[in-house]
């Protein structure tokens, strides 16, 4: 219980007693409290774990973008194979981008496209990329929480996070269909356990019922009065110091509750310049959409999205993946006619990743966070009789930025029509070996006792994909 004084008791000269302002105790974490769970984490930290100082941004890109349209267009294949959107230069001579990816293009330095990646998977399922099959059957994002601990050890933030469009947009009613239906598989923790499951700031459950503030209702019920004596604590924290003769892990839980959480998940605190930089809600209005198509799965705030995970990363979470729905192009009524989905979609991609690449360059994190961009599968090369492209398993978009690792690159080829790879082919587990090799000291980790086997056959003898190294 964190407890704020109601004024009925004792107060020193600064209006407060030092007692009542460190009552900050449990917040679930099986009864342990805060302070020692902080405590606990940074000694586990000082005795040499396995984690490196890099972060990675999985932007999950749900329905299967079109590999073609995305980064591999084969404008000299014929018509039925090419890009429907056509093509644009990039900055790497002779490498152009689908036709919606001109920011992209600019950046492409700072890329590493993989056109010979295929997830083997052709239906709306997310596992076989974000598990990657591995024994314990949890996602990157959970493999990585189980390592390195849910929480960070000195903010207390969750490792391990999921950024739906609701988060930035609270209330937001999105279609519920298949591919809604397959989200659990982005952050599903398997067999490490509900622990290690991505925090859902929009989706309640445990985690987020143990990072909320606990004060009891029969002293704060009106809300407005509960907001005035936390802005007073933060006051007298700062004017007097009250905590500079507190241990270091009281002063940490205090810094979770009152500043770092709450403050990492709210946009507001933003400069208004940053927020309009990655903005992406006027690319395309929502309503006209929905008017004429069935693309009421789709949102238009992707920049926010990936704002909110440079604001977690910042604040100690190891691995946050952004989801972006509304990728099925079969020409149907699931989809706009003939691809033109791919439209705002794709140029909403462009600007959302150029803004995130661009700041991270100005913060300087750009060596730090591993950004990955993909999908659970690719688009059949030829189009169909609607106009559209179906599932297609054989060959899937994989794009890299930052992490310290090589850019400015094309791995792989494609054969003439991208149909297939034409050069080593690149799965799911390539794709996890590159990303444990990036989050983990791996020599390190198979000698670390406390990592479950499950783990450690999760990581097996792959080798991270040829040249990012």
């Amino acid at each position: 219980m964190f407890v704020v004084t109601d004024g009925r008791f004792a107060r020193n000269c600064a209006g407060f007693t030092r007692r009542e302002f460190l009552s900050i105790g449990s917040l679930g974490f099986g009864g342990l409290t805060l302070p020692c769970l902080l405590q606990a984490r940074a000694e586990a930290a000082s005795v040499g774990r396995p984690i490196s100082d890099k972060s990675v941004v999985l932007l999950f890109l749900q329905g299967g973008p079109a590999h073609i349209e995305m980064f591999d267009p084969k404008m000299n294949s014929p018509v039925e194979f090419r890009s429907t959107t056509g093509e644009v230069a990039t900055v790497l001579p002779g490498v152009t981008f689908g036709g919606t990816f001109p920011q992209m293009g600019k950046l492409a330095d700072r890329l590493a496209v993989v056109r010979s990646y295929a997830s083997g998977n052709s239906g709306h399922i997310y596992l076989p990329v974000t598990t990657a099959g591995n024994r314990a059957g949890a996602s990157m994002g959970s493999i990585y929480a189980r390592v390195a601990g849910a929480n960070h050890p000195v903010t207390g933030m969750p490792s391990n996070a999921l950024v739906l469009p609701e988060a930035v947009q609270p209330g937001l009613k999105l279609q519920k269909n298949f591919e809604t239906d397959a989200l659990p598989g982005l952050s599903t923790a398997g067999q490490l356990g509900a622990t290690y499951a991505a925090f859902n700031p929009t989706g309640g459950g445990e985690l987020k019922q143990n990072l909320e503030l606990k004060i009891p209702r029969t002293r704060f019920d009106d809300r407005r009065l509960l907001l005035a004596r936390l802005d007073s604590v933060r006051r007298l924290v700062d004017a007097f110091g009250l905590l500079e003769t507190t241990d270091q892990y009281r002063q940490q839980a205090f810094e979770m509750i009152i500043r770092g959480i709450a403050d990492a998940f709210d946009l507001s605190q933003e400069d208004p310049r940053t927020i309009a930089r990655y903005d992406t809600s006027k690319q395309f209005r929502m309503e006209d959409l929905n008017r004429f198509y069935d693309m009421r799965r789709v949102s238009n705030l992707l920049g926010k999205q990936m704002l909110l995970a440079r604001r977690l990363i910042e604040a100690g979470c190891g691995f946050v993946t952004v989801a972006d729905a509304g990728w099925d192009m079969h020409g149907n009524k699931n989809s706009t006619p003939k691809l033109t989905g791919l439209y705002p979609l794709g140029y909403q991609v462009d600007h959302a990743v150029s803004a995130f690449l661009e700041d991270l360059r100005e913060r300087g994190l750009s060596e730090k966070v591993l950004l990955v961009i993909t999908g659970e599968m690719g688009r059949t090369p030829r189009i169909n009789k609607r106009g559209g492209r179906d599932h297609y398993g054989a060959l899937t978009s994989l794009v890299f930025a930052g992490g310290g690792l090589n850019m400015g690159q094309v791995i792989g080829r494609s054969d003439r029509n991208a149909t297939q790879p034409a050069t080593r082919p690149y799965s799911p587990q390539d794709l996890l070996a590159t990303i444990v090799h990036t989050l983990f000291d791996v020599g390190q980790l198979r000698v670390t006792q406390s990592v479950p086997r499950d783990i450690l056959q999760a990581i097996g003898d792959e080798k991270p994909i040829s040249g990012l190294f």
